[in-house]
């Protein structure tokens, strides 16, 4: 693929790089986040005032994330990685002058500035993972995703806390900056291949005669200038990749809120019970990297059948009385959806043309925080009037439900003679 391409594993030594730097920045911030947080309850001690400092994070995903998506498809993808890294440091410091509650504001934007970094950084650096690997490849590497989810949620989760109580916010805010400073020289070293995947396969099509080309070759070169809608409209997997994205959305927002609800108001086990949750959710992604590996078959079936067991989980959740033995389930719960979500990606990549890749990746980043965040909302409105285990039981319902019709889709596309991909294609 590359000259970095190592030898047998078909994942190149950028896609490490790539990963190294995803690690630095995710544990950066989630002790920026920690810190952020803590700094606020001690400035006001509202409760508003922390669903602010989040709100604000979700709102330049709408916008920013398709821009992000169009701008990685015309300009070079380490280029805006690097550039919006170094362009949230000073936002990551501005933390640092917020020393009362009338400097609030200097937090909101820098919140605002270091989310809208990220909302250009993301859809760019996931649409740089099939540069970066083999597509016989593909299923290990979005497993190594799910597992760096996993280790930034342990990490950070654990260590952020420590961090902000024995050395201050500030120098969780300056660690976070540093963070930034250090994913970008990480990312320098990348060589992404000088021509896209679509184009690999067409030269090395030409090796084989005039007639392959003729054949295979055109049809390429249509799929690779078809419009995004188009390609979308050309593959039942895509659509049912995006079914799955959104609708899930809507419903994780739910289990997000939940998760905190659980371990304060149902079992008064406080922050330290907060903690051990999201810990567990780490544990269990970081595992699915692993289990992931089992997948050999019917990466659509594992996707579908995970959310199914992913639900009824859920639904154990919503009716378990003992911490540990939710912790446990938690463990189990994000342990099938990071299969799932692997599963997922590695359909999608090959199903998309490298070109449309980025805006694809950068319109399921704004649609999917959106839902999201407006999923959250409704769970904090809902929770006024309905129990929280008698929420947990319904989001339960509602994962095994999406994925019994996405399923059914699947079958009825299928009956009509449509084909659905189930394995990702091979070059």
């Amino acid at each position: 693929m590359t000259h970095q391409s190592t030898a047998n594993s078909g994942i190149s030594a950028g896609y490490y790089r790539l990963f190294a730097a995803g690690i630095i920045n995710g544990i950066g911030d989630r002790f920026s986040q920690v810190a952020m947080l803590s700094l606020i309850l001690q400035l006001t001690g509202s409760g508003m005032a922390v669903g602010l400092s989040l709100g604000v994070k979700l709102i330049p995903y709408l916008a920013l994330a398709p821009l992000g998506g169009y701008l990685g498809g015309k300009l070079p993808r380490k280029t805006i990685m690097m550039a919006t890294d170094i362009a949230r440091i000073p936002f990551a410091l501005s933390f640092l002058w917020v020393t009362g509650e009338d400097r609030l504001w200097l937090l909101y934007i820098g919140s605002f500035m270091l989310a809208a970094g990220e909302a250009i950084y993301a859809p760019v650096r996931k649409s740089s993972i099939p540069l970066l690997a083999r597509r016989d490849a593909l299923l290990r590497t979005n497993a190594m995703e799910q597992m760096l989810t996993g280790c930034v949620l342990i990490l950070g989760a654990l260590t952020g806390g420590f961090v902000s109580h024995w050395f201050g916010p500030q120098t969780a805010f300056v660690l976070n900056a540093v963070s930034f400073l250090g994913a970008a020289l990480i990312i320098s070293g990348i060589s992404f291949p000088r021509t896209l995947p679509e184009e690999q396969e067409d030269e090395s099509k030409e090796g084989h005669g005039t007639d392959t080309l003729a054949e295979d070759g055109a049809d390429g070169r249509q799929s690779r200038f078809k419009s995004l809608p188009a390609v979308i409209a050309g593959s039942v997997c895509l659509q049912i990749v995006l079914g799955y994205e959104l609708l899930v959305s809507i419903v994780s927002g739910l289990d997000n809120v939940l998760i905190s609800v659980y371990a304060i108001r149902v079992f008064h086990a406080g922050d330290i019970g907060v903690g051990a949750f999201y810990a567990s959710l780490g544990v269990g992604l970081t595992l699915s990297f692993w289990a992931g590996q089992l997948v050999k078959r019917n990466l659509l079936a594992a996707a579908l059948g995970g959310l199914l067991l992913e639900g009824l989980l859920h639904i154990g959740i919503s009716v378990t009385g003992s911490f540990a033995a939710v912790c446990g389930l938690y463990v189990l719960t994000s342990l099938v959806s990071g299969i799932g979500y692997a599963s997922l990606d590695t359909l999608l990549m090959p199903e998309t043309p490298a070109r449309r890749q980025p805006l694809l990746f950068g319109l399921m980043t704004a649609a999917g925080n959106t839902l999201l965040g407006l999923s959250m909302l409704l769970a904090g409105y809902l929770l006024t009037r309905v129990e929280p285990r008698l929420m947990g039981l319904a989001g339960g319902v509602c994962f095994a439900a999406i994925a019994v019709v996405l399923g059914v889709y699947a079958w009825i596309k299928g009956r009509k003679g449509r084909k659905v991909s189930v394995l990702p294609r091979t070059p």
